[in-house]
């Protein structure tokens, strides 16, 4: 079975979501027979690698609510990641643009690192408030994973993988993704948002079941229910 995953390493719902994944694939008996990948999606490709403002300022300036509110969004997001063992700390995040980061990603996947490295992202992000679009940071987290630390370091001082990472994001607007985290099993079905994980469940038992063929992806959404998701408009 292949399951592509569309996220971006600063996509709350991306990481609660690929738990969410991850114990569907427990649950199924499936964790050793997926075939995982992970696609490149940025959320704000125009946002700048440094900044001095918060993720409540960040938030608040960009949809036009006050400061406690967009601190109150993301204390409900933080109690649905404390929900699936995540630990996320607002508070010490360092906004930055992510595009070295799937860049990297995409050299780790060409060692079978690829899940590692997104792992490794997530929590340095969320967990413990590092500047994941900072090039001493990569390379740590690169080195972390086994990977040559100078290679890596002539790949993000160069345009290696450029061309994939914008790939993939041409990939995923031909196929109508609009937000993620965007899951697609078998290039037939697909599941938007972080949804529960008997949502996905249910998606993973249907398409082992499913001998039919179709070019287009049919959403196993549960009726009525879009999901939990971050795009251009925020994170809901």
């Amino acid at each position: 079975m292949k399951i592509e995953v569309y996220s971006d390493f600063v996509c709350p719902f991306c990481y609660i979501g690929k738990r969410h994944l991850e114990d569907a694939l427990e649950r199924t008996s499936l964790k050793n027979r997926a075939e995982v990948s992970f696609k490149s999606f940025e959320l704000d490709p125009n946002s700048p690698r440094d900044t001095n403002l918060s993720i409540h300022e960040i938030i608040a300036n960009k949809y036009g609510v006050s400061i406690e509110q967009a601190k109150q969004n993301n204390e409900g997001i933080r109690k649905r990641a404390e929900a699936v063992g995540l630990d996320f700390r607002f508070e010490n995040m360092v906004p930055t643009n992510t595009f070295e980061a799937h860049r990297l990603a995409k050299y780790a996947s060409a060692f079978g690192k690829e899940e590692e490295l997104n792992e490794k992202l997530l929590k340095a992000y969320f967990t413990d408030s590092k500047h994941i679009g900072d090039h001493s940071t990569l390379l740590n987290i690169a080195e972390d994973v086994g990977l040559d630390r100078e290679q890596a370091k002539s790949v993000l001082e160069s345009e290696q993988y450029k061309d994939d990472v914008r790939s993939d994001e041409s990939e995923a607007r031909s196929i109508g993704v609009q937000g993620v985290p965007f899951f697609v099993i078998n290039d037939k079905y697909a599941i938007s948002g972080a949804q529960p994980t008997e949502v996905f469940v249910g998606a993973l038992e249907k398409v082992l079941e499913e001998e039919k063929q179709s070019s287009k992806l049919t959403s196993l959404n549960t009726e009525n229910a879009k999901g939990t998701y971050c795009d251009d408009n925020g994170c809901e």
